[in-house]
């Protein structure tokens, strides 16, 4: 059986400053919102997150942002935060962009132990500086590290005891390679219950604590029509 925290607070309280965490989601959809909040409320700061953006002003990680918690963001994108913008263009906070499937693929060899990877995106541009290139079948390839984390941030509908997770359609995005590539992983989950052996997306290996929250699930950018209206 695996660690079933009493709070969040709980969950995230051995997180120290300076450490590297990766945390699951896409814009706020299958983010971990409760554990984010605890670690906003620990105070811990010049942290390394990486994640596929940076939430939303008030939202997810811009919660952290805001509290200049962050010292470097390895991401995708910017995204809808205007914070993150305006620390970025500042010099305020160190940002790594990538390719959004070569940041995917980073975390997935991360937690498969491959340590680095070819590939071509990013070829000819600065994606590319610094980075050994190589020729495969006439085609230019980059070198690209694996990346870990001391600590990952998931969110998950369900879990067992025993740590298994499934998640809900489109959160599942970042998730469960991320819940591969932590030191230590904690997930956020909605329900404990039975999880069939033939539906287990990540394995209770991978997982050590879990807290089961219930969760607020923002959404990012709504769109709405009157009824009868076509689109």
């Amino acid at each position: 059986m695996k660690q079933i925290c009493s709070s969040s607070l709980e969950a995230v309280k051995d997180i120290q400053d300076g450490a590297v965490i990766m945390v699951g989601g896409f814009g706020v959809c299958g983010i971990p919102e409760n554990l984010i909040q605890a670690l906003s409320e620990t105070g811990v700061k010049n942290l390394t997150v990486i994640s596929n953006n940076c939430g939303i002003d008030d939202w997810g990680l811009g919660i952290l942002l805001k509290r200049k918690q962050i010292k470097k963001m390895i991401s995708s994108y910017v995204g809808e935060n205007k914070e993150f913008e305006r620390q970025f263009l500042s010099g305020e906070i160190e940002v790594e962009l990538l390719p959004q499937g070569t940041l995917a693929e980073k975390i997935r060899a991360g937690g498969a132990g491959i340590p680095a990877f070819y590939t071509p995106a990013g070829v000819g541009t600065i994606v590319a500086d610094g980075k050994e290139v190589r020729t495969f079948n006439g085609k230019d390839y980059i070198l690209e590290s694996a990346l870990t984390a001391d600590f990952s941030l998931v969110s998950a509908l369900r879990a067992d005891e025993m740590g298994n997770l499934i998640y809900s359609k489109t959160a599942q995005n970042f998730n469960p390679i991320m819940a591969a590539a932590g030191a230590v992983t904690i997930a956020e989950v909605e329900e404990m219950g039975d999880v069939p052996a033939s539906h287990v997306v990540t394995p209770g290996i991978y997982v050590q604590r879990m807290v089961v929250c219930r969760k607020e699930k923002r959404i990012e950018k709504r769109t709405v029509q009157k009824v009868g209206e076509r689109v």
